[in-house]
């Protein structure tokens, strides 16, 4: 299993939100890529980057922090970028500056053909975020409300090509009141994708009970934490020792 520590933009620092709004923003850090790298030195591989105020303008605003994180981890850890990803030409810009990955949420709800061209291009470098409250998704930074339920979405995904999904329960995100473990292994199992775990994780045993569904043959790739460890809840090498504890992660680990 695959730990993403989480790194959210606003205008240049590092924050957190609750539930995905923009005006309920804690300020962790000035710097992101000082955060990049401390969550390096303590053995992260994976790192997810959103650009919150280009989540909600549809544009890129966050890019010069976005440029000083890929530099200060280099090729050390992978990055995978969302928020306001909106055409190809973005997509593109990103991967040239280093990213690993490129998430699409608005985009996968509006322009499904885009996405399938997307994925024609870049392959499993293309990831869709799916973002849903009460079942149903959500887009535009979380705050406009679709009749899409996140499996419908997951499924029309699958069909052009998607191969992974980052799925959030918005409700829990930022709140510290546990993983929607049922919604993201009902996602997984409906509809064969490899799912990406998101929001509200609170303790190490949300990342155990992950690890579990992972042991039983669910697609889940890995889960993304964030609040969390800046809350000090849990440190990133006690997360990380939670995802390597099955014998195959540990193989996969020396292996890299």
């Amino acid at each position: 299993m695959r730990i993403f520590p989480a790194i959210d933009l606003k205008e240049g620092k590092a924050v957190r939100l609750l539930q995905g709004r923009l005006e309920d923003a804690t300020i962790y850090a000035d710097h992101p890529a000082d955060v990049a790298k401390n969550f390096l030195e303590q053995g992260a591989e994976f790192l997810h980057v959103v650009d919150l105020n280009g989540a909600f303008a549809g544009k890129p605003v966050n890019d010069q922090a976005i440029q000083d994180i890929v530099r200060a981890v280099g090729s050390k850890m992978k990055i995978q970028v969302g928020g306001g990803i909106r055409t190809l030409e973005r997509i593109e810009e990103l991967l040239k500056l280093g990213v690993s990955r490129v998430i699409l949420g608005t985009i996968a709800v509006r322009e499904p053909e885009l996405v399938r061209e997307a994925v024609r291009r870049y392959g499993e470098q293309i990831v869709v975020g799916i973002d849903a409250r009460d079942g149903m998704v959500a887009v535009q930074g979380w705050s406009e409300a679709t009749k899409l339920s996140a499996v419908e979405l997951a499924l029309a995904m699958k069909a052009v090509g998607v191969k992974r999904i980052i799925f959030t329960d918005i409700a829990r995100d930022g709140m510290l009141q546990g993983l929607n473990l049922a919604s993201t292994v009902q996602l997984a199992q409906e509809t064969g994708v490899t799912v990406i775990a998101s929001g509200g994780i609170t303790v190490l045993h949300d990342l155990q009970d992950i690890q579990n569904e992972v042991n039983k043959g669910i697609s889940i790739e890995g889960a993304i934490v964030g609040k969390a460890l800046y809350s000090g809840a849990f440190t990133l090498k006690e997360a990380l020792a939670v995802a390597y504890s099955s014998e195959e992660d540990k193989v996969a680990k020396n292996a890299r």
